[in-house]
């Protein structure tokens, strides 16, 4: 376990090195939620057939676009890896003594702090624009835990696709078509149960779905939890674990 601990720390440590060297992809993505709570949210809010309960849409959505931050953010993840094989790096790091899961872990962990820098532009918009957010110490650590656990997701899927496709140009073609109808077929935007029951079965197998009702119980005051976190962090966790064995065993033909 020491062992495991100290190479994924080693990945994670390269991986903010080379963020902090170059920051332009945390910044440029911060301008995406911008226009979806200054813009959209407030355009939406004022569409009275969105039934938000006794909560504003633009609080409801908050949590909604922190989500969409995170799998955006990761979802493209993997264009990485697909530039460290064409570098020679990946094969380096399959020479070397280190595990491969260990590899992997320290890059999901890695996203998942890019994933924290998200949520920390998205909480200064909402304070801006009056949301209420809760600011207590167990709802902070909660939404640390579920920005993360839906970066490793997330990232990890990504690397899944890069080992499959093994080029730039597929990688992008696959990534925009798989983000934006997980995104939508999700509770981010609209509630479940204004969907069509077809989309709603979907919703309820979409990872995303779980991250953000999660979110919405740890960021918003009075904001509804409609799982239950155990529940919420199962279902993430176990996806988690099933994807990174995947990315685990395809690993290795990146560098075929």
């Amino acid at each position: 376990m020491k062992r495991f601990i100290r190479e994924s720390s080693a990945i994670v440590e390269i991986e903010l090195i080379k963020l902090a060297r170059d920051p332009t992809e945390l910044i440029a993505r911060a301008v995406q939620p911008v226009l979806w709570l200054v813009i959209f949210g407030q355009v939406l809010a004022q569409v009275r057939g969105i039934h938000t309960g006794q909560m504003s849409y633009l609080a409801f959505i908050t949590p909604g676009i922190l989500a969409q931050s995170v799998l955006f953010s990761s979802i493209f993840y993997g264009i990485a890896i697909i530039w460290e094989r064409d570098l020679g790096v990946v094969q380096k790091l399959l020479v070397s003594p280190a595990r491969r899961s260990a590899l992997l872990f320290g890059k999901a962990i890695a996203a998942g702090f890019r994933g924290i820098v998200q949520a920390a532009v998205i909480y200064l918009i909402a304070m801006v624009m009056h949301v209420s957010i809760r600011l207590d110490p167990l709802a902070i650590v909660g939404v640390l835990s579920s920005v993360m656990l839906g970066s490793g997701i997330f990232a990890t899927f990504s690397l899944i696709i890069a080992c499959i496709v093994k080029t730039r140009e597929r990688f992008m073609g696959i990534g925009q078509l798989l983000a934006m109808p997980m995104f939508f077929a999700s509770n981010a935007i609209y509630p479940l149960n204004l969907m069509p029951s077809w989309l709603r079965l979907i919703a309820q197998v979409n990872p995303l779905t779980y991250l953000i009702d999660a979110l919405r119980g740890l960021v918003i005051v009075g904001g509804e939890n409609i799982y239950g976190y155990g529940l919420d962090f199962a279902v993430m966790l176990v996806v988690f674990s099933i994807l990174l064995a995947i990315a685990v065993k395809l690993y290795p033909t990146l560098a075929v």
